[in-house]
């Protein structure tokens, strides 16, 4: 009987993994005790697939793993939708806006082996788990295992593209073969072939949540795997970087040749997300206890109700405890300086151009985005006071996961906050792209899906193109405005043949709105805050700070005659409250406003001396946010007649490494030992590399 667990001496060297751990991961993580148990270790893999019992503990813990940091952290910018506050030359920097190559720290090295190190013990289950005796419990966790393997592959593919394919376990490979250790790329389409025809397999195996008992959906129920299927299909039938395995010869952004397999494809996707909507077990969270449906989703999300979103959350992996917890975005945030959420960067901003995207009726800009920080303002005697202080359009903040919504973080670095990954918002968004596709245009079905997203979010009478590639771009775009945050959006680009023109786009964008240019030529340049406390309590369910955005010249002079002495300070209160009743908002005596130039920097002399007005101490405060962008001006006139070097500079502008036909897939890193082309010598690079 082969011992897999003692051939650490040749398997270090191997592209797959250097040892194998097997962990046990609850069936539902809100039991705290259970994910706190230790790990379970077994050197016999025979031994742990005596029984059932056992076996589906090995299961379980392929879960572990599957989200590295470098997934949100690295790649959780770049998607025309976040942008990395980081420093000029840190990794996420620079990944975000696609300057990277072989040889330098910037490259995503980690994913590689954590995704090869899960697929050696889903490879593992599923060999061991096919000696055992038929059954439903048996089926069901060798259905489960292929679907987690199949994510891996999917994350491998949409990152690095061709990969080395590994389906067999390495206790049963020839240890003299030099591909075993040292396997070559394969090619995507047959690595997607083979998990898109597995999670059709899957898909008749594993229960439904209903059947399973697990309780919430941080494990695949049937629904979630048809919702996968539906995922990778349509990134196998999608666009991608590619390339000639057998050469050297530089690649393009297109999709496999076969048209046939290609419409399969989206008949598959298709055919596994018409399954999950008649299927009538899933939903929409919708508007409940004065919040809206996407409000209610996210806050009970971050707070851990997962009774309350398992309508709609098909898939999301368990974070919580001493074994399972994670760093998933801890680094975007509206910003925190102090008190009880302790003093946390944001590293992450919203660009401004996706901020005013939204419609002014969709209630999901207010919870992706804050205009808002929390900022110690002073100590009393009944306690300290912390506020949410009003931003300008370069120091939006990402709000989906923010920390006052959520449970008390374990550590600085542990969030106790799980990580999403299938929802049924997907699903009905891939249901309408399908629907386009197979149809040469929207459907009626098509139609309602998408209009059933943009209901939800208060936007249902938005008009819906006709045309075929009209009504994919609006997919994009909802796309966009649905899922900021969650990881996914960057390859979604890339699989929809939209990246090059999103990001050019998104230049443009950023550059005419700081010239107040086309479609931004009416934003409003000043915006009056309303002074609002912070309550200092984690579950607090505060959206948003109110706002008025001034347009009108006569109510502009009056916000700009900042007062500089405290003896005026009430008589200027006195001035802000006319104009904020001018635009029907109740108000009171003990309601207070203060003016912010929303294209100066945050701390800019008016910004400051009109916070220091209302009593902000000095006003001058900075804000929890990374490299500073908030201290530039961000408006060309006043970055003295010309653009703010991080919106257009040739050394660290906005996406300045970005190549068309190159930058879509990451490098195999080659700098080192533990890197993937140093540590295998049979890896090709990625032509442009």
């Amino acid at each position: 009987m082969k011992n897999i667990f003692n051939q650490h001496r040749l398997i270090k060297k191997v592209v797959v993994m250097s040892s194998v751990v097997l962990t046990v991961l609850a069936t539902n993580s809100c039991s705290d005790d259970f994910l706190d148990q230790p790990s379970y270790n077994n050197t016999d893999s025979n031994k742990v697939f005596e029984n059932l019992q056992t076996a589906e503990m090995f299961v379980l813990g392929c879960y572990r793993g599957l989200v590295p940091a470098e997934m949100f952290y690295q790649l959780g910018a770049g998607d025309t939708v976040n942008h990395s506050l980081e420093a000029l030359n840190n990794s996420k920097y620079n990944i975000g806006n696609y300057n990277y190559d072989a040889y330098t720290p910037f490259t995503v090295t980690g994913i590689y082996s954590a995704m090869y190190a899960v697929i050696e013990r889903t490879n593992i289950a599923v060999y061991q788990l096919g000696k055992m005796a038929a059954s439903e419990k048996r089926d069901a966790l060798i259905g489960e295992a292929k679907s987690i393997r199949a994510f891996c592959y999917y994350n491998l593919i949409r990152i690095y593209g061709d990969v080395p394919s590994v389906f067999e376990p390495l206790e049963t490979l020839d240890p003299n073969d030099e591909n075993t250790f040292y396997p070559k790329r394969a090619s995507r389409d047959e690595i997607y072939d083979r998990i898109v025809g597995d999670l059709q397999e899957a898909a008749v195996n594993v229960p439904t949540l209903a059947a399973s008992g697990y309780g919430t959906t941080e494990r695949l129920s049937k629904e979630g795997v048809n919702a996968l299927l539906a995922k990778i299909a349509l990134y196998a039938a999608g666009y991608s970087l590619r390339w000639e395995l057998n050469t050297s010869n530089p690649g393009v952004v297109s999709r496999r040749s076969d048209n046939a397999r290609v419409r399969e494809l989206y008949q598959i996707a298709d055919n596994a997300c018409a399954a999950i909507i008649t299927g009538g077990t899933k939903s929409l969270v919708q508007s409940q206890s004065g919040k809206s449906g996407f409000e209610a989703l996210w806050f009970n999300f971050d707070r851990r109700n997962f009774g309350a979103v398992n309508s709609e959350m098909l898939w999301h992996i368990a974070s919580l405890g001493q074994n399972t917890n994670s760093a998933f975005q801890v680094y975007a945030h509206p910003g925190y300086r102090g008190g009880v959420f302790g003093s946390r960067s944001s590293q992450q901003m919203i660009l401004p151009s996706y901020y005013l995207s939204f419609n002014q009726n969709d209630t999901r800009r207010d919870v992706t985005c804050t205009s808002y920080s929390v900022y110690f303002l002073e100590a009393g005697a009944a306690g300290d006071t912390f506020v949410d202080v009003g931003t300008t359009y370069s120091a939006i903040m990402p709000g989906k996961f923010r920390l006052s919504w959520s449970v008390e973080p374990q550590a600085a670095a542990d969030r106790n906050l799980n990580i999403p990954l299938l929802r049924y918002a997907d699903v009905l968004l891939m249901y309408a792209e399908t629907q386009n596709y197979l149809n040469n245009g929207p459907t009626a079905a098509a139609n309602a899906a998408l209009t059933a997203v943009r209901t939800r979010a208060g936007i249902g009478s938005l008009p819906l193109p006709s045309g075929q590639a009209d009504f994919l771009k609006a997919i994009v775009q909802e796309r966009k405005w649905e899922f900021a945050g969650e990881f996914m959006l960057r390859t979604d680009l890339i699989r929809t043949n939209s990246l090059t023109t999103e990001i050019e786009a998104t230049r443009q964008d950023m550059k005419d709105l700081t010239r107040r240019l086309g479609k931004y030529a009416n934003v409003a340049t000043y915006r009056l805050y309303k002074f609002h406390k912070n309550s200092q309590v984690y579950g607090d369910p505060f959206l948003a700070l109110p706002y008025i955005d001034i347009t009108n010249p006569t109510e502009i002079a009056t916000i700009k005659n900042v007062p500089t002495s405290s003896a005026n300070y009430a008589a200027y209160q006195t001035a802000l409250r006319a104009i904020v009743a001018a635009h029907g908002q109740p108000t009171s005596t003990d309601d207070k406003w203060y003016p912010t130039q929303m294209f100066e920097a945050y701390t800019s002399t008016f910004n400051g001396n009109a916070r220091k007005a209302v009593g902000f101490g000095a006003g001058f405060n900075v804000l929890g946010m990374g490299n500073n962008m908030y201290s530039k001006a961000f408006g060309y006139a006043e970055n003295g007649n010309a653009y703010p070097g991080w919106v257009e500079s040739a050394n660290d502008g906005l996406f300045f490494g970005f190549q068309t036909n190159k930058t879509e897939l990451l490098p195999f890193a080659a700098a080192s030992a533990g890197h993937p082309m140093i540590d295998n010598p049979n890896l090709t690079q990625l032509p442009g590399y």
